[in-house]
C-alpha cells in the first residue's frame, strides 16, 4: 500500500559526502525539527546506510529527498552513487517515497536565473532558519580549501525545501 502525499508531509533530505552524510527533517508547514552531519568510519556505505535506516526508523518519513546522481553529467563519485542506489532501495523497504532534485533544480527554485553557487543556496537556507541555522553557516571558502561537512546540512535543508 502505498502512502499517498500530505498536505504537510514529514521530509527527510539526505546529502551524503566523502566522510558520512547531512541530513535535515521538515516537518508541518517549513519546521526545522532536526538537522545535522553524521561521520562514518570502515565500510563507508553500509554504516551510512545503517545511520539513515535509524533516521527513518525513528522518524518515519513520508519522503526522502536526495540528489539526483543517476545522470552522467552529475560529478559524484562512484561511491556516493552507490550509496544513494542504497537509500532508494532502503526507503523502498520502508514504503518511504523518495524524490531526487539535481544541483540545477535547487539552484532554480532558490534563484530563478539558475546562477547560483552552493553558498548562495546555503545562504538563502540559513535566512529562512536564521534561528536553527544562522550561526551555523560556515564561511565562503577560497579555491585551494576543501568544503566545510556542515555545508551538507544546509544541502540537505535546500533538498526538503523542494518537496514543498
Amino acid at each position: 500500500m502505498k502512502k499517498s502525499l500530505s498536505k504537510y508531509p514529514r521530509i527527510l533530505a539526505i546529502s551524503p559526502f566523502y566522510d558520512g552524510f547531512g541530513f535535515a527533517l521538515i516537518e508541518g508547514l517549513n519546521t526545522l525539527a532536526d538537522w545535522g552531519i553524521r561521520h562514518v568510519n570502515g565500510d563507508k556505505n553500509a554504516s551510512c546506510v545503517a545511520k539513515i535506516k535509524e533516521l527513518i526508523v525513528r522518524y518515519q518519513p513520508y519522503v526522502i529527498a536526495l540528489e539526483d546522481t543517476s545522470h552522467r553529467s552529475v560529478r559524484r563519485s562512484p561511491r556516493i552513487r552507490a550509496l544513494t542506489k542504497k537509500i532508494i532501495l532502503l526507503a523502498k523497504k520502508h514504503d518511504v517515497r523518495v524524490m531526487c532534485f539535481s544541483r540545477e533544480q535547487v539552484a532554480k527554485a532558490f534563484f530563478p536565473d539558475g546562477h547560483a553557487t552552493k553558498y548562495n543556496v546555503a545562504q538563502k537556507v540559513a535566512e529562512k532558519f536564521s534561528d536553527e541555522l544562522g550561526f551555523r553557516l560556515p564561511p565562503k571558502r577560497r579555491p585551494w580549501q576543501s568544503e566545510d561537512s556542515r555545508m551538507n546540512i544546509f544541502d540537505a535543508v535546500a533538498l526538503a525545501l523542494m518537496v514543498r
